[in-house]
């Protein structure tokens, strides 16, 4: 009897022991020394993430995980996609991880104003994404960052920017406030665009706008200095003083030599100047100049505004740029 209690005792501690140390395997630091990727692919069973993870570092042992994950992995299945693994991330948080479908993020960001050839730039170089895009039609991109996974197509993610796009914009139009001189969504791109390049001071956009739908409305020209710029560089940075004779160029994109709006937008508009167009101020004013500290000062009648002109160039001037 003794010696079956003592062989009892010494099973019972086996079992404690061998309990604690499956526990402190399971929850305890991993072997990853760095931070890891692992990509589960679609229809990847347990075993044969384990095998991945264990190639990549990120466990010691595939079937020890595979056992321990049947045992205390509360019968969850895994997802594919691309996984960030810390540093010595434990194999009890690997698996719930992998359960929770937290794949890896990456954003590829297309700031308010910037034209498409950019954006093309970007998505291009966007890291991971596949395949190769043609320069998306100018304005269709809703400006914003926006999350893909490795292996997704350049091209899914310009759709899912201009399907963004066209869902704010038919959003947007269809709570525009009444009178407004664009007459169809694509006119209002087209005006946020300009607006969009003109100002970069937030408070000034419903200003801006204001401006040029008071300009439409009477027939002027909108004389847009961007617009000049775009169909010599389509959008990217002239990089010099805008010669007079593009200033004078007759064509669809320079205001200063047609009355009306150009043939298409100028840029990718963000939500704050499609919502400035759709929503002016309620301003008489028909001109702006820069006011020396980012910003702009803005006139009714052409009198003001070559009072406030010359102001501005006496900035200049003092500033040594004259």
């Amino acid at each position: 009897m003794r010696r079956f209690g003592c062989l009892t005792l010494f099973t019972a501690l086996a079992l404690v022991g061998g309990a604690l140390w499956a526990i402190h395997d399971w929850g305890g630091a991993g072997p990853a020394p760095k931070n890891l990727t692992v990509t589960i692919q679609p229809g990847s069973g347990l075993s044969k993430a384990a095998d991945q993870l264990e190639a990549a570092g990120a466990i010691r042992s595939a079937s020890r995980f595979v056992f321990f994950a049947k045992i205390f992995g509360g019968g969850t299945g895994i997802r594919a996609g691309e996984y960030g693994i810390l540093a010595h991330l434990s194999q009890s948080d690997i698996l719930k991880l992998l359960q929770g479908g937290k794949t890896l993020q990456r954003f590829v960001t297309i700031p308010e104003g910037l034209p498409s050839i950019l954006a093309q730039e970007r998505i291009m170089a966007a890291p991971e994404l596949i395949g190769t895009i043609d320069r998306p039609a100018e304005g269709s991109l809703l400006p914003d960052s926006y999350s893909y996974q490795r292996g997704d197509t350049r091209q899914s993610v310009v759709n899912r920017m201009q399907r963004a796009m066209q869902a704010y914009l038919a959003k947007a139009w269809a709570s525009r406030k009444p009178g407004l001189v664009v007459h169809t969504p694509q006119e209002a791109i087209i005006l946020a665009s300009i607006v969009e390049k003109e100002t970069a001071v937030p408070s000034e956009r419903r200003m801006v706008a204001a401006v040029y739908s008071n300009r439409l409305k009477r027939g002027m020209m909108l004389q847009a200095d961007p617009t000049i710029i775009y169909p010599v560089t389509l959008g990217k940075a002239l990089g010099r003083r805008i010669l007079l004779s593009e200033k004078n160029a007759k064509n669809a994109y320079n205001t200063y030599t047609m009355t009306g709006l150009p043939k298409g937008p100028i840029a990718n508009p963000g939500r704050a100047s499609i919502d400035a167009v759709l929503n002016p101020a309620d301003s008489n004013a028909l001109y702006f100049v820069a006011d020396g500290t980012g910003g702009s000062v803005f006139a009714d009648t052409l009198e003001q505004q070559n009072i406030n002109v010359q102001k501005w160039y006496a900035i200049r001037r003092a500033r040594g740029e004259m």
